[in-house]
């Protein structure tokens, strides 16, 4: 396998733990209304006879700073909606008025914050982790590539150096994302 290929399929296996990464932050609720907290739920429509997205049954936002207001396409679907988000552990009760459903967000309490800033921190270091393992794995390839000749010494140093760079600018992403969440959480 050629370095450049080595390199390729290291930097997207990196990529994909930043973006699953990033997915998961949008799902960890701070005080401030946000439609990623509901967006991927999952509701089952007894009407329609099937499991769908929310997001695939109404339109979602934030009008204000502390609400969420999801209006379905379909009305029938309404009850379908609230019973999902109240099965769920997003902790909000929902508010239905007949024609849509309103989601308040109440502030954190400080130890919930405290929590929320240890439990992201600790997905962090997951992905941080499969970043790693996709170094790990690149250089096993190099390792081997070079065993049979394929990779000469230098390009191996060389390829073992660019990821390693590879390696701590998808930590660094992480460690952005997770400074931008933590900061968003001890905001009142």
């Amino acid at each position: 396998m050629p370095m450049d290929e080595i390199e390729f399929e290291c930097e997207e296996k990196m990529e994909r733990s930043v973006e699953f990464f990033r997915t998961e932050l949008r799902t960890v609720r701070t005080g401030r209304a946000n439609v990623g907290l509901v967006d991927h739920l999952k509701v089952q429509v007894a009407s329609y006879g099937s499991t769908m997205d929310l997001r695939e049954l109404a339109t979602l936002s934030t009008p204000e700073p502390s609400l969420i207001v999801i209006k379905p396409f379909d009305p029938s679907t309404l009850k379908d909606i609230e019973r999902a988000i109240e099965a769920s552990n997003i902790g909000i009760t929902p508010v239905n008025d007949g024609r849509i459903i309103r989601l308040p967000v109440p502030a954190l309490s400080g130890e919930r914050r405290e929590q929320l800033v240890q439990q992201i921190g600790k997905m962090a270091e997951g992905q941080r982790v499969g970043v790693r393992n996709a170094r790990r794995d690149a250089n096993k390839q190099i390792d081997a590539e070079k065993k049979k000749g394929d990779l000469s010494e230098d390009d191996a140093d060389r390829c073992r150096d660019n990821v390693q760079e590879l390696t701590d600018k998808y930590e660094g992403e992480i460690d952005k994302l997770l400074e931008t969440k933590t900061k968003e959480l001890e905001e009142l």
